[in-house]
C-alpha cells in the first residue's frame, strides 16, 4: 500500500462535496451557475494547496469559524454553552472582531488556497454584517450551520444574492425530538424557514447531531424524505461530544459509527439528488483526527485560533498574527508531535477526552 497522502486525501474530499452540491443543485439554476463557477475555482485552490505543499506548507482546505458568541436558544447538551463559549448577549468581557476583521480573514483565506469556511457561533444570523462580508469572498463557499429560527425578508434577500452563503439548518430529528433538545415549538420554525428557503430557490442543507438516542430515527427513510419534501439537499452527520460524564453513554462507539458509515453509504449509492456528509468522518483512513491545521482548525469569536470547537484553547490570535502564521501555532505543532490526534475516542471528538493533555501542551501560554 502507498503512502498515505493527507493533501491527495482532503482535496479529493472537497472535490467529492462540491461535486456532491453540484448534483443537489442541478433543478435550481440560480445555485448550479454559481456551482458550475465552484467547481472550476476548487480546481485553482487545489493547485494552489498542491503548490504550498511542494514547498513544505501545508495549508488544509477548510476552517471553522465561529463569528459570534450569542445564541437565542438554550439546547440541552450544547458543547458551546458548556465550555462558556456561548451566551445569551455578548458582555463585553472579551473584544469579539468586528466584520472588518472577518472580512480581512476571509480574504486571506482566499489567497492561500481555502475553499471552505463554516461558519457558527453561537447563532451566526446574529452578525449579519459579518455574512455579508462573507457574501463578498466569492472564491469560497460559506456552510453557515443556524439554529433556523432568526431567517427574515432581509436574510432571505441575502442568501439569494449571495449564493456562496449556504445555510445549514440544526435538526435533531422528528417534531419530539428536535423540541425536546431545542425548545417547544423550534421544529414548527425549522419547517417554515425551510418553506421560505425553498420557495426563494435557496439551496440549503441540514445539520443531525447524531447519537446513540435518535440514530435509528435520523438515519430513517422517513425522515429523509421529510427533509427532501422540504427542499433540503444535503445532510451532515455530526456525532454528539458528551459535555459531562454523565452523557457520556449518548456517544457514539466504534460499532455505532460503522453502523453509520454502512448506512450512509447505501443512501450515497440510492440517492444522488441528495448529498450526505458524517464528520468528523472515517479517521482510520484520514491518518487521524483532521483537527489543529490537518484539515482545519476553529477560530473564535474573539480571533483565537484553535484545534477545534470542541477543544478551545489557543496560543494564537489572529489579531496579532495572519493565517497562515496561526496554522503554525506552537500549540497545533505539539499536538500532532505528541501524536494527541491519533487516540481511540468515545463520541466526536478526540481532543475533548485529552482536555488535560492538551493544556499541558499549551503550558504557559493558557
Amino acid at each position: 500500500m502507498g503512502e498515505f497522502n493527507l493533501e491527495s486525501y482532503l482535496s479529493n474530499g472537497v472535490e467529492n462535496i462540491v461535486k456532491g452540491v453540484m448534483k443537489a443543485s442541478a433543478k435550481n439554476p440560480m445555485a448550479s451557475v454559481y456551482m458550475m463557477q465552484a467547481v472550476k475555482e476548487n480546481k485553482r485552490t487545489r493547485q494552489m494547496r498542491q503548490k504550498a505543499e511542494s514547498e513544505g506548507r501545508h495549508i488544509p482546505p477548510f476552517l471553522i469559524a465561529s463569528i459570534t458568541s450569542q445564541c437565542n436558544l438554550h439546547c440541552k447538551g450544547c458543547y458551546a454553552r458548556a465550555n462558556h463559549s456561548c451566551c445569551d448577549e455578548e458582555d463585553g468581557k472579551e473584544k469579539l472582531l468586528d466584520a472588518g476583521q472577518w472580512e480581512a480573514i476571509f480574504e486571506q483565506a482566499a489567497g492561500l488556497g481555502i475553499s471552505f469556511i463554516l461558519l457558527a457561533g453561537g447563532e451566526p444570523f446574529v452578525r449579519k454584517d459579518v455574512l455579508y462580508a462573507a457574501g463578498r469572498q466569492k472564491k469560497i463557499l460559506f456552510p453557515v450551520f443556524t439554529n433556523g429560527t432568526l431567517m427574515d425578508n432581509d436574510s432571505l434577500e441575502m442568501l439569494s444574492r449571495n449564493r456562496n452563503l449556504l445555510p445549514v439548518l440544526s435538526i435533531e430529528g422528528n417534531e419530539r425530538t428536535t423540541d425536546a433538545r431545542r425548545g417547544d415549538g423550534v421544529f414548527c420554525t425549522l419547517k417554515q424557514t425551510m418553506e421560505d428557503l425553498k420557495s426563494s430557490g435557496i439551496l440549503f442543507g441540514a445539520s443531525v447531531t447524531i447519537h446513540k438516542e435518535n440514530a435509528k430515527e435520523v438515519l430513517s427513510e422517513e425522515f429523509l424524505e421529510d427533509l427532501r419534501m422540504s427542499g433540503c439537499k444535503a445532510v451532515i452527520y455530526v456525532e454528539y461530544v458528551p459535555v459531562d460524564h454523565a452523557s457520556m453513554e449518548l456517544a457514539f462507539d466504534d460499532s455505532d459509527r460503522k453502523a453509520m458509515q454502512e448506512r450512509l453509504a447505501v443512501l450515497k449509492e440510492e440517492d444522488e439528488k441528495m448529498l450526505y456528509i458524517a464528520f468528523p468522518g472515517d479517521e482510520k483512513s484520514s491518518g487521524g483526527c483532521l483537527a489543529a491545521g490537518r484539515g482545519f482548525f476553529h477560530i473564535n469569536a474573539s480571533g483565537g485560533a484553535e484545534p477545534c470547537p470542541f477543544s478551545p484553547y489557543s496560543d494564537t490570535c489572529l489579531t496579532e498574527a495572519s493565517l497562515e502564521e496561526a496554522l503554525g501555532s506552537p500549540l497545533f505543532k505539539r499536538l500532532k508531535e505528541e501524536g494527541a490526534l491519533m487516540g481511540e475516542h468515545i463520541g466526536g471528538c478526540v481532543l475533548f477526552e485529552q482536555e488535560k493533555k492538551v493544556k499541558e501542551l499549551l503550558g504557559g501560554n493558557l
